[in-house]
Parts: C-alpha cells; sequence; structure tokens
C-alpha cells in the first residue's frame, strides 16, 4: 500500500501544526510549508519531530507558499517523494495580511489588500490547481481551507483578512463543484475563536477571546487540536460524500453569535 502523504500550508503553528501531528498519529507522513524566522525555527524542528516519532515522514520547506517559484520547487521535490499515491490530503491555513482599518490613519494600501487576500485567499487555487496539474491529488483526495467568521462578520481591523476569507469560501465552492466528477472533495473549517499566533496579532484580540469564551455554550475556548480531530475524521473514505461547505468546528460558538 503506497505511503499517504498530507500537504499543509502553514504547518508550524496553529491549525496547520495542530493538524500536521494528528494526521501524522493517523498514519500520514506530511509534507509541511510555512514561513519561519530564525527564532521559530527551534520550534518547526519540534514538530518534525513529533512527526517522525510516529514514525511517519516530515519534509518541510520554509518558504513563502505564494511565491510560484517557490510553490513548483517545493512539489517538484515532493513529486518523486510521494510517488505514485500522491498527496491525499491538503489543508490551507495561512495566516499572513496585514490587520488595519480601511479608512484613515494607518489605512491599507492596494499592496497591502492585495497581498493579504493573494496569500490568504487565491493561493488555495493556486495550490490545488498546481497539484492537480501535476497528477499529484488524485481520486480520493481532500482539500480544506481554514476559514473564520471575520468572512460575514465586521472586525475591527480585520477587513482585508476577512475579504480573503470570503474569498476562500467562495474558492472552495468552485473547486468543489469542478473536482467533484474527479473524485476530490473540498472543504472549508471554520474555527472557533482560538487563541493561536496568528489571533494575538489582532489588536484587541483579549476582548475577542473573552467575548468568544462568554458565548460558546461548551464553556471553552475551541483548541487546534479540535479543527485538527475534524480533519483527520473527514480525511476518512466515509466522508466521500461532504463536499463544499462551510462547516463550524466551535462547539456551538456560531449559533450563539
Amino acid at each position: 500500500m503506497p505511503e499517504r502523504w498530507a500537504l499543509i500550508l502553514g504547518a508550524s503553528s496553529g491549525f496547520g501544526e495542530a493538524t500536521s501531528r494528528a494526521l501524522a498519529a493517523e498514519g500520514y507522513s506530511i509534507a509541511g510549508v510555512h514561513l519561519d524566522r530564525r527564532a521559530t525555527l527551534p520550534h518547526v524542528q519540534e514538530v518534525v519531530s513529533a512527526i517522525e516519532a510516529a514514525g511517519r515522514q516530515a519534509r518541510f520547506f520554509n518558504v513563502n507558499a505564494a511565491d510560484v517559484e517557490k510553490r513548483d520547487a517545493v512539489l517538484d521535490e515532493l513529486g518523486p517523494v510521494v510517488g505514485q499515491g500522491g498527496v491525499q490530503v491538503m489543508l490551507h491555513s495561512l495566516a499572513f495580511g496585514t490587520l488595519g482599518p480601511f479608512l484613515g490613519e494607518g489605512a491599507l494600501t492596494p499592496a497591502q489588500m492585495d497581498m493579504t487576500v493573494r496569500v490568504m485567499g487565491h493561493s488555495l487555487v493556486d495550490w490545488a490547481q498546481a497539484l492537480v496539474a501535476r497528477g499529484l491529488m488524485q481520486r480520493g483526495g481532500r482539500i480544506f481551507a481554514m476559514t473564520s467568521s471575520g468572512s460575514k462578520r465586521v472586525i475591527p481591523n480585520y477587513g482585508a483578512v476577512g475579504a480573503a476569507k470570503a474569498a476562500l469560501e467562495a474558492h472552495i465552492r468552485q473547486l468543489a463543484a469542478e473536482l467533484a466528477q474527479r473524485g476530490i472533495t473540498a472543504n472549508a473549517l471554520r474555527g472557533g475563536v482560538t487563541d493561536t499566533p496568528a489571533l494575538r496579532k489582532i489588536p484587541g484580540h483579549d476582548r475577542i477571546l473573552a467575548g468568544a469564551l462568554d458565548r460558546n455554550p461548551s464553556g471553552r475556548l475551541t483548541r487546534p487540536e479540535d479543527v485538527a480531530g475534524a480533519v483527520v475524521a473527514l480525511s476518512r473514505p466515509e466522508s466521500y460524500w461532504i463536499t463544499g461547505n462551510v462547516i463550524n468546528v466551535d462547539g456551538g460558538e456560531e449559533v450563539m453569535a
């Protein structure tokens, strides 16, 4: 039986890290794409070591996932490694964009808007196109993308990221429709408010955390491991008929908002 591989975009922290660890425990080798500076590279090695301790391979690439040449270089290297089995699971969990208001002091520039939506939204399509074009994802494949409530709700300074998440959800619907005949599913996962490095970059994140904790009927915040568990479950063969959805993974937080 060919080795199973998962491609995780944003593999070194937050949802991407938790999913890398969970899928490794489920028997997947992990190809991780991340963008880290020297100070955080020791933690990346911890993630790699955890995957290898589970008896799986780990191939991690410290590159900008939105760079076309870097993406092609990653897939050039990955193709011979994954072999005929290809990549069974891809998770898009990139959290690199610009926060700020649309108007007044510190207003976002066109370049900042474009970069944010490109990295956190459109790059999902870029990677999906490349995987399919190279034959690296075949029937039975699973594509997941991390969205948030900012796709449909105003959060201060979150406008560009919210636009990216709205685009991401639209891309998931389109990919689901076009990939259905190939037997590949595509779903977005809307995690509840989670205390991750990405969330801590949002001004007023302490108020966001407190508000989510107050309204979540399950009595706690979402954890990255909650989302990772959903990815594992939805990657199993029996989930083949679930596609084109935005699935809340939040302990009921969204229905209380």
